[in-house]
């Protein structure tokens, strides 16, 4: 007998049956390397898992992409899902559900649970945000004293507003003393009434070197915290806990100090247009008062009328000279508070006590400032301009 031949489509659609009768295709674990990464316009997600001899194409659809997912080009994942086929270019394809990083999978499904679970109880609704001061004066910063991160702060602090004052406690930024050193300097800060403003941060890294900044007790200790917090911890895409809690969220150590303070030359500037600004508004009121003058002028013809009119000239010429010499006195007193302003930079920056020869001495119990505040054969920290020093108390001298 001979058999009819198949259409192309019935073909496809054959194949797209068995495909889809098979029970193991239907519920698939693959792992493999990701490429051809990319988020299309519509939310899908479209991408290849590759070994080292084939690949497969895949699909997350929006409904089952999260924007956290750390997933892109090079990422080796392990991918749940099912194998379905596309009739129309008679291709197969894995429609993931679910991802799990390969190699830091349980860690990142810890991060998920907890966020989950936080967001739930409310520590992210942004009722609870704090408002970020516009004009602070006491900037408390928590990060190593060593990195690059604390440098940025002041550089862009100095740069944008230098009259605020940056009070930096110094914290290990991973490993397991990490979590406690972090919630001891935000109790620090919150005992003080003078900090208008709190950032948190350190460079970008792993999810492992990050994990401090998941920790549980320190995002309920910064959901507690008085002082509105700002969170600028890793890399833009770097997402933690700490940043989901805080306030505001940062991209970057830089873009922190931006948000905490506003720009000083902006300021000037929008001070400078309301003098001038003003300024046209007298000159504007007196020709207007001068061209009453002027009818009044044309009206009357009496000498004692011209007198009075006479007067009114002066009193507007004598009104106009005290206006300008207000704008000039104005302008003079600017540009004097910018020079202090540049003189203050100096004393404002941490590093240059440091660099004239003090130190800050740290115990477990917080900042040293008293010999009461240790004991004898106790480990201190000695914080240098250019490292530390780990020593241990061997004597108590009084003054």
């Amino acid at each position: 007998m001979k058999l009819r031949p198949l259409e192309v489509s019935e073909l496809n659609s054959y194949i797209k049956k068995l495909i889809a009768d098979e029970p193991i295709l239907g519920n698939v674990m693959v792992k493999g390397e990701v490429s051809n990464f990319k988020i299309h316009s519509s939310g899908n997600v479209y991408l290849s898992l590759k070994d080292k001899d084939s690949k497969v194409n895949c699909i997350i659809l929006r409904r089952n992409f999260a924007q956290d997912m750390v997933i892109k080009d090079g990422t080796k994942i392990i991918a749940s899902g099912s194998v379905r086929v596309y009739e129309r270019d008679g291709a197969y394809q894995l429609y993931i559900n679910s991802v799990e990083v390969e190699g830091m999978g349980n860690l990142y499904y810890q991060y998920l649970q907890m966020k989950e679970r936080l967001e739930k109880e409310g520590l992210f609704s942004p009722m609870h945000k704090k408002k970020i001061p516009r004009f602070p004066k006491v900037i408390g910063v928590i990060t190593s004293p060593t990195g690059a991160v604390i440098r940025d702060i002041i550089n862009v602090v100095s740069r944008r507003y230098p009259r605020v004052e940056i009070k930096l406690f110094p914290v290990l930024v991973q490993g397991e003393r990490s979590e406690e050193s972090l919630i001891r300097a935000l109790d620090f800060f919150n005992r003080r009434d003078d900090i208008d403003t709190i950032i948190i941060g350190r460079g970008g890294g792993s999810l492992e070197e990050l994990w401090s900044f998941n920790s549980e007790a320190l995002a309920r200790k910064i959901f507690d915290s008085k002082i509105p917090i700002i969170s600028a911890v890793g890399h833009e895409t770097d997402y933690t806990i700490c940043d989901f809690v805080a306030d505001l969220r940062a991209p970057t150590p830089s873009s922190a100090a931006e948000l905490a303070t506003p720009d000083l030359k902006d300021l000037l500037a929008s001070q400078d247009i309301l003098v001038k600004r003003m300024s046209r508004a007298v000159s504007n009121k007196i020709e207007i008062e001068r061209q009453k003058v002027s009818r009044s002028i044309e009206k009357t013809h009496t000498i004692v009328q011209k007198d009075m009119i006479d007067m009114s000239y002066v009193r507007l010429d004598r009104m106009q000279e005290r206006m300008a010499a207000s704008v000039d006195r104005r302008m003079v007193d600017y540009k004097n508070k910018l020079s202090l302003i540049g003189v203050s930079m100096g004393n404002l920056n941490p590093f240059s006590v440091m660099d004239r020869g003090y130190s800050v001495v740290e115990s477990s119990g917080g900042l040293v400032q008293k010999t009461t505040d240790v004991e004898l054969g106790e480990d201190i920290d000695i914080l240098l301009s250019d490292g530390s020093l780990r020593c241990q108390v061997k004597e108590k001298i009084c003054r």
